[in-house]
């Protein structure tokens, strides 16, 4: 083969034989230097292009393997809990006294089977009033030693002094807690049961020896202002209403306040009540915490949001239509490849449609991450209840992209909640479903919307690892995510509603069936670089999940693989 120049190729009859006619037209037309030149560029193009994805890969590994040691340990911090009784210690509050005496062996035997990560350290302050001289505070400091603080407790008893006024010397007792005791844990609860307000006439017009407030000089605001400034979570037990206006005056210093009803006459009951009022405070100040930290500034910010929230849904004749477009992954996953596939979730499978929706103006509830607002889907007949959420911080540029990593969340859940109910049904077993969560895109202004729940809201457990409600069949689903997916992830932070429904049998035995609502669930997965900042890793998995998850009969059920 003979080159007349370096574009055109000719042969001699000798030596081109072999050659097939069409690979030598190929060739003529081939501008070989150019093509290489070109090839050369687009190589060295990719190579850069792939070397700056993988450098940003990598460096985004790193930092969210940083991010995720440091959130790590300010987990395992929360669980390390300071709780504190502040108890009115009149005559009228002997029944409270004996409740608070015999319930803390029952809360740290539930905490200890159901959280066993969580470590208490329980104290108290009880007050009477100004007529009660040295025995006016009683004050027993932190101590793990539960059989100490009950010994303690023995020793309380009722003040008999008589006293011919009303109110309290509450702001003594919650400032003598506030600054006589050693709060050192991250946690910090203070949990105050009265039935009887503080002195002063801005607290009530009940009979009252200082009607100027406290002869100490303590207000409100400066007492409640020590307590925000050692990021310490206020409960109330409510025994009268007496104390509503009480409740009021410090809402308004510290945003809201979580009230419990204790108000029960019969001693069994109200033994109930108070664990469940100490059980539950523990487990939202260790989830509370957990999530935010521990710094006072955060902490009451999200205090004070809740209280501007509006709980009722508004009048939807005086709010206006609007328009947006709708967007969902319109075809789950089919396989655990699919699923462990991040490119999988990617804009060819996503689907669109107009929306047309009344939204409230103020949100009804407040979250570490979102507001959640009352909201109509218009255009469906009936008129649809929905919710609509929306994230309170989104970070630079990334707010389209961050509600798209929720809606492929919530698609995750549902495809393993599928799995999972497939043999559920055949075990009885209730049911675990998900939300349909989708994307609102309004303008330049972003939400997540999904159906609304009309049933008391819970949250069963959360991605620290803290089970605030005990369900078998949740711990279960959150085992089976996990081998299900072969150690690759695990769904938590599981709440929403549970369902029963009677059903008859053709024999005509009635059969109670449960089914369990979820929404806006977390994912911990061993790849750090999907599923969000609730995403703990690896290590999420291990140490807040395998860690705490204790085996149920559910879990043998499924026949599961025992954790340790």
């Amino acid at each position: 083969m003979i080159i007349q120049n370096e574009n055109t190729y000719s042969s001699d009859t000798s030596s081109t034989s072999s050659i097939p006619p069409s690979l030598i037209n190929e060739l003529n037309r081939l501008n070989f230097n150019e093509e290489r030149l070109k090839r050369y560029a687009d190589e060295s193009i990719n190579l850069i292009s792939n070397n700056k994805e993988n450098e940003l890969r990598t460096k985004t590994t790193f930092l969210r393997e940083m991010a995720i040691s440091e959130i790590l340990n300010n987990i395992k911090l929360s669980m390390k809990v300071d709780l504190c009784f502040v108890l009115d210690c009149t005559d009228s509050m002997r029944y409270h006294i004996a409740a608070a005496k015999d319930c803390i062996f029952k809360v740290t035997n539930y905490i200890k089977h159901t959280n066993p990560s969580i470590e208490l350290w329980v104290g108290f302050c009880g007050y009477r009033d100004h007529n009660d001289g040295s025995s006016r505070l009683q004050i027993f400091d932190f101590n793990d030693q539960y059989d100490q603080f009950v010994q303690y407790m023995l020793n309380v008893t009722p003040s008999s002094s008589p006293d011919n006024d009303i109110p309290e010397d509450v702001l003594g007792g919650l400032n003598a807690a506030i600054t006589k005791m050693n709060w050192k844990n991250d946690t910090r609860i203070l949990l105050h049961i009265g039935d009887n307000p503080p002195h002063g006439g801005n607290f009530t017009n009940l009979t009252d020896n200082y009607p100027n407030g406290d002869p100490y000089g303590l207000t409100a605001e400066n007492v409640l202002e020590k307590m925000k400034s050692k990021s310490i979570l206020y409960f109330f037990g409510k025994i009268t209403n007496e104390t509503d206006k009480m409740l009021k005056i410090f809402s308004g210093i510290i945003g809201e306040i979580p009230v419990f009803d204790l108000m029960e006459d019969d001693s069994i009951k109200l033994f109930e009540k108070f664990i469940k009022f100490v059980s539950s405070s523990i487990t939202t100040s260790v989830t509370l915490v957990s999530v935010i930290g521990s710094n006072s500034k955060d902490i009451y910010a999200l205090q004070q949001r809740k209280l501007n929230m509006n709980p009722n849904e508004p009048n939807w004749d005086n709010l206006k239509l609007q328009k947006g477009n709708l967007l969902w992954y319109y075809c789950i996953p089919k396989t655990l490849d699919d699923l462990k596939n991040p490119g999988y979730f990617n804009k060819s499978n996503l689907s669109y449609k107009s929306f047309t929706f009344k939204i409230a103006s103020q949100p009804f509830s407040a979250g570490a991450e979102k507001y959640a607002y009352f909201a109509r889907d218009i255009k469906s007949k009936p008129e649809k209840e929905i919710v609509m959420k929306e994230y309170l911080k989104v970070g630079r540029n990334k707010s389209f992209e961050r509600y798209l990593e929720a809606v492929e969340v919530s698609t995750v859940a549902h495809f393993l909640s599928t799995k999972f109910n497939l043999i559920a049904e055949k075990k009885n077993i209730s049911k675990v479903n998900f939300l349909e969560v989708k994307l609102l895109r309004v303008c330049n202004r972003y939400y997540t919307i999904e159906p609304k729940l009309n049933a008391e809201y819970k949250r069963f457990n959360s991605n620290t690892g803290v089970i605030s409600k005990l369900r078998h069949t949740l711990e279960a689903f959150a085992h089976f995510t996990y081998e299900y997916t072969k150690g690759y992830l695990v769904v938590c932070d599981l709440q929403g509603i549970e369902i029963t429904d009677k059903l008859l049998t053709f024999q005509g035995i009635e059969v109670v069936t449960d089914e369990f609502l979820l929404t806006d669930p977390a994912i911990h997965c061993i790849n750090p670089l999907r599923f969000g900042g609730t995403n703990i890793g690896k290590k999420g998995i291990n140490e807040l999940f395998l860690a705490n998850h204790r085996c149920n009969d559910i879990c043998k059920k499924l026949k599961l693989s025992h954790v340790q």
